[in-house]
């Protein structure tokens, strides 16, 4: 026997920041927990390096580059100011090298060269770059180069930030875990990552930094604990502690007073919906996803799950069709709504089948009317 849930924990305010702009969400049911100004555009300076590392990992994914290619170093990318790694013209250095200098080193230099590598251009690559925003969503994004220096065309949002991160959690596992390594050594000279989350909290794995005067101080992180994983973004703090400071703030609250539940896996039968036409009178319907939902802690047994089914279900009908939606209600609260879709094909019946039930639906029909 499953030992009892424990009792619902009031639930305090939550905390309020001095950050310009912050959002909390959940990994798995995208829930947003906390959040003020999260669609505020701001320059987010060293921040950008996830979408520059997002675009490497999408090459890299494609086939289009490798870890042991040689990446010719430019006087551009060797002159360019700010965090370094200290590549030189006449090195011979990997692109994975370079990624490790611009994920925990978060050099700029390392960044130019990644971009010219890749799409011949830095501005060619922040093309790139802005067609993966697209793709994720990132309506309050514009990027205009793979460092993240100062440029008035150049800004994302914490909604944004966040969404991007957990591309880069769930899309490439592969290459997440390096977001949590403390120090990289290059050319002979040892950088620790500027993530001091990284030291202070064990469940912290990620993500990125970023500082300039215009965007203040900024954090993306993410942490796992007890199976739940949660990103918190911070932009425009007033200084390094502060940001690491309000992101802790930020996780603590979301681990303290909420949880996050598996409620069905994808493929799972939900309903059961009757078909007109068909060569069976019954389709299968369920989730193509895995359904997550966050919650305050202990209010497992009051949510509400409700299934609202197509009026008149007509074959033929092919596996993924939706054909209604599930939703997931707490309190006056909907904390999860998706499609309920065909988990099996219906094809149409023969002309007999077909005849019949339109003579049913007909007559339905008559009555409805009256």
């Amino acid at each position: 026997q499953a030992p009892p849930r424990p009792a619902a924990m009031p639930m305090p305010a939550a905390p309020q920041l001095g950050a310009r702009s912050y959002i909390l969400m959940d990994f798995n049911s995208n829930r947003v927990i906390v959040e003020k100004d999260a669609d505020a555009r701001s320059d987010i300076a060293s921040m950008t390096k996830l979408m520059t590392g997002y675009v490497v990992f999408k090459e890299l994914e494609s086939g289009n580059a490798s870890l042991t290619d040689i990446v010719p170093i430019s006087e551009t990318a060797w002159r360019t100011g700010g965090s370094r790694m200290f590549i030189e013209p006449s090195m011979e250095v990997t692109l994975e090298q370079l990624l490790m200098g611009m994920i925990v080193q978060s050099g700029n230099d390392a960044s130019v060269a990644l971009a010219e590598y890749l799409a011949g251009s830095e501005a060619g690559f922040a093309e790139v770059m802005n067609f993966y925003a697209r793709e994720l969503g990132m309506v309050n994004s514009n990027f205009t180069n793979a460092t993240g220096l100062p440029n008035e065309n150049h800004y994302s949002s914490a909604r944004d930030v966040a969404l991007l991160s957990q591309a880069i959690i769930s899309e490439f596992p592969q290459y997440y875990p390096w977001y949590s390594q403390k120090e990289y050594t290059f050319n002979g000279i040892r950088q620790h990552n500027r993530n001091n989350l990284l030291w202070r909290d064990p469940a912290v794995d990620g993500l990125k930094t970023g500082h300039t005067e215009a965007a203040g101080y900024c954090l993306a992180a993410s942490a796992k604990d007890q199976g739940m994983r949660l990103i918190s973004v911070v932009m425009g703090s007033s200084s390094e502690q502060s940001r690491a400071s309000e992101s802790a703030s930020l996780l603590s609250h979301g681990f303290r007073f909420y949880e996050t539940l598996q409620l069905y896996r994808a493929g799972d039968q939900l309903a059961d919906g009757d078909v007109w036409k068909g060569e069976t009178d019954l389709v299968q319907l369920g989730i193509a996803n895995d359904l997550f939902v966050t919650i305050p802690r202990g209010r497992y047994d009051d949510l509400d799950a409700n299934v609202t089914l197509q009026q008149t279900i007509t074959a033929p009908i092919v596996a993924g069709e939706e054909l209604g939606r599930v939703s997931i209600e707490l309190d006056d609260d909907i904390v999860a709504d998706l499609g309920l879709v065909a988990l099996n094909e219906v094809p149409e019946a023969g002309f007999v089948g077909r005849s019949w039930d339109g003579m049913k639906l007909w007559i339905d029909g008559l009555f409805e009317d009256e």
